[in-house]
């Protein structure tokens, strides 16, 4: 029988190595334009943040800040919690997170599924307000908890500067011109821009955030209204922008009726700066990545709307 130390590093070995799939339906007007996404919905806890939690523990296991009888401690809006729940659960740690009290009932239900210990803080703070609750906690039993501080730990983005970045040059080939990602933590965009920026220096990097403070963009920061994480360099991006909520969700509907992807409203905002990129450009290989599924969001109402375009 298998042990568990090799069960364990099975469950870890199958984050990563996502596939990129070629957008058709949904593609560029021009020819000359290639739109690639990362499918990170296909990670085995179904989101992008399976990479930065993954790295977080194991860099907090080698420098012996995370040990048998541990208990994980960190502030996340769904995603990140769900990784950490994956993985506390494989590795027999205690977990503790703190989630804005609106997150959807999917998200919930799963985090409870994998044992985790939920604190629900004020919808109307967001993800700052959990933040804040999270640090409460550990400054009260500093003892008790590892606080992962998925916003400030450079394990975080180093996980897509490792990974994400090798996997989309294999996969393109080389041919990458642009990449896009949304800014939550900013682990990703800032991770993979980063080594591709080292190894391709004339890829341009955008990246992507609500246009508004007030949005529904699950996953993303309006950075210039929210506790800005420590990891986030605005000096990497050639270009921000910003989407509107509703245009997010617009082309989310239209993923799934046109693409076949299920996936949450921050592809659809990554999916809207990537088709306003290629109307300017006149050639090139975009990729950005669709960092969750869309089944983690099916009871919000956007689902049930109309589109008039």
């Amino acid at each position: 029988m298998a042990s568990t130390l090799f069960d364990r590093a099975g469950l870890l070995a199958a984050i990563g190595r996502t596939p990129l799939l070629q957008l058709r339906r949904l593609a560029p007007v021009k020819t000359s334009v290639e739109l690639f996404v990362k499918a990170e919905f296909q990670n085995p806890g179904g989101s992008v943040k399976d990479r930065a939690a993954r790295a977080i523990v194991e860099d907090a296991e080698r420098r012996g800040l995370l040990r048998g009888g541990s208990r994980i401690l960190d502030a996340t809006s769904g995603n990140t919690g769900i990784a950490y729940a994956m993985i506390a659960a494989a590795h027999g740690y205690g977990l503790t997170l703190c989630v804005p009290g609106n997150v959807t009932p999917e998200r919930l239900r799963i985090l409870h599924a994998y044992g985790a210990e939920v604190v629900l803080t004020s919808a109307m703070d967001g993800s700052d307000g959990a933040i804040r609750e999270a640090r409460r906690i550990f400054e009260s039993d500093p003892d008790r908890y590892f606080y992962a501080d998925q916003y400030n730990n450079d394990a975080n983005w180093r996980a897509h500067y490792d990974t994400t970045a090798p996997e989309i040059l294999e996969q393109t080939e080389g041919r990458i011109t642009h990449f896009v990602a949304g800014l939550g933590t900013s682990g990703t965009f800032v991770g993979t821009g980063r080594r591709l920026r080292e190894l391709i220096p004339d890829v341009r990097l955008v990246s992507v955030q609500p246009e508004s403070p007030l949005h529904a963009i699950e996953g993303l920061k309006h950075m210039d209204t929210s506790i800005r994480p420590g990891i986030y360099d605005p000096a990497l991006a050639d270009e921000d922008v910003a989407i509107s909520t509703e245009r997010a969700q617009a082309l989310t509907r239209r993923l799934a009726t046109e693409e076949g992807l299920l996936v949450g409203v921050s592809s659809g905002a990554a999916l809207a700066a990537s088709l306003d990129l290629a109307s300017r450009i006149g050639s090139g290989v975009i990729v950005t990545v669709f960092p969750d599924s869309g089944s983690r969001y099916l009871s919000e109402p956007f689902w049930d709307a109309e589109d008039t375009e």
